[in-house]
């Protein structure tokens, strides 16, 4: 299993940079793609950036790109979020989710974890 914790979420001045952090427990992390997903009130979740297992691809929403990076540092078990170029139309709860299977005796075992979300608002 799979434990999820955001951090680095808070109020932000319009053009103003964050980095979001979620620290993995568990011993899937290593295996698992990551992504960032957001809501803001009153929308649906939407997928804001994700990265393999190993880091190498990377895929961000059109509204995000060129503005937002994400990447891991496996030894640490963490995934990030640098939010650069902050609007208003950024500001929601920022959730990390983690994406894998495991294979226990020979059958595989699809997850899906979420964290419980961290609340970035871009104000002046």
């Amino acid at each position: 299993q799979v434990q999820l914790v955001e951090s680095g979420g808070g109020l932000v001045q319009p053009g103003g940079s964050l980095r979001l952090s979620c620290a993995a427990s568990g011993s899937t992390f290593r295996g698992s793609a990551m992504s960032w997903y957001r809501q803001a009130p009153g929308k649906e979740r939407e997928l804001v950036a994700s990265i393999t297992s190993a880091g190498s691809i990377t895929n961000y929403a059109d509204s995000v790109k060129g503005r937002f990076t994400i990447s891991r540092d496996n030894a640490k078990n963490t995934v990030y979020l640098q939010m650069s170029s902050l609007k208003p139309e950024d500001t929601a709860v920022y959730y990390c989710n983690a994406k894998g299977s495991t294979v226990v005796v020979g059958i595989r075992y699809p997850y899906d974890y979420w964290g419980q979300g961290t609340q970035v608002t871009v104000s002046s």
